[in-house]
């Protein structure tokens, strides 16, 4: 078997040694993460442990000394989700291309001393969307949201071969500075930031929420659904709850929709590989993943 990538092993107590690894972020209960690395490794006869680290239901204190903590426990590594993806990188010593491409990490790698920050939410949305909303037009699409996510999702779109993507946030500064960082990587000008989606949602092939709103812990929706045609096509990042108000409202308007499935499990596939240096079965996770889907 191959060695694991990170460092980070602990004793269980009996000689034998465990990885352990960790998700860090708010409102992170309903996470299907920890059951598909957990249930992958045992299939490959891999012992990890995967801890929640959510700082909604615990004293965890400031970001830097959850990863302290972390990485003196000996943790292999840890995924990083919101609101953290972007104040992480200010506490790692190296960045992989992607990660200083977009601007933000999910993934951070504890090796020989040093930590590692990743990005494989780029590919996992990317993977998801090819899989889920192959043939949709991508001519012109509306983002919602301009952060951590945000900034993968977009760069994943142009790099789809999106035709123009215009951003909005509540923060146009941010949704401004995405834009820029995506031109500059694609060489021309494929996206822009907007100040009201109304204005120009009736023109877009497809919306995507990017945004935390329409998670369990904050309901609701991050645009008028109003504004959604049938001839849209409707995308998600969100997978607790698998199906939003966002999404619910789309698929009664008789719109195709893609929920945030497809980027959780192909993000954890890339994650598992950087934790482990193994190459885990993305069938079985995804079969993991639905196992815990809710109705």
């Amino acid at each position: 078997m191959a060695q694991p990538a990170g460092s980070g092993t602990v004793s269980d107590g009996a000689g034998a040694r465990r990885i352990q690894v960790g998700l860090v972020g708010r409102g992170i209960q309903k996470s299907r993460t920890p059951r598909m690395h957990e249930a992958e490794a045992r299939a490959i006869g891999l012992d990890l442990g995967y801890r929640l680290l959510d700082a909604d239901a615990e004293p965890l204190g400031p970001l830097d000394e959850i990863l302290d903590r972390a990485e003196a426990d000996g943790f292999a590594g840890l995924n990083i989700t919101y609101p953290f993806k972007q104040d992480v990188i200010a506490l790692l010593d190296e960045l992989s291309p992607a990660a200083r491409k977009i601007g933000a990490v999910n993934t951070v790698v504890f090796r020989d001393g040093r930590r590692f920050g990743h990005n494989t939410d780029f590919w996992g949305f990317s993977e998801g969307f090819r899989r889920g909303l192959g043939t949709v037009p991508i001519d012109a699409i509306l983002q919602l949201g301009a952060g951590g996510a945000g900034a993968a999702v977009a760069f994943a779109l142009a790099d789809l071969g999106a035709g123009r993507i215009n951003i909005y946030d509540t923060r146009p500064e941010a949704a401004r500075d995405l834009a820029t960082a995506v031109n500059a990587i694609a060489g021309t000008d494929i996206a822009a930031a907007v100040t009201d989606p109304g204005q120009v949602a009736s023109t877009m092939d497809g919306i995507v929420n990017t945004t935390p709103v329409g998670m369990a812990k904050l309901p609701g929706t991050a645009i008028d659904v109003a504004l959604i045609d049938p001839r849209h096509w409707v995308a998600e990042i969100i997978y607790f709850p698998l199906e939003t108000e966002l999404l619910h409202a789309a698929r009664a308007k008789g719109c195709r929709t893609l929920d945030g499935s497809g980027m959780a499990v192909f993000q954890a596939v890339r994650a598992f590989h950087l934790f482990t240096g193994l190459d885990p079965d993305p069938v079985r996770m995804r079969a993991t993943f639905e196992a815990r889907a809710e109705t």
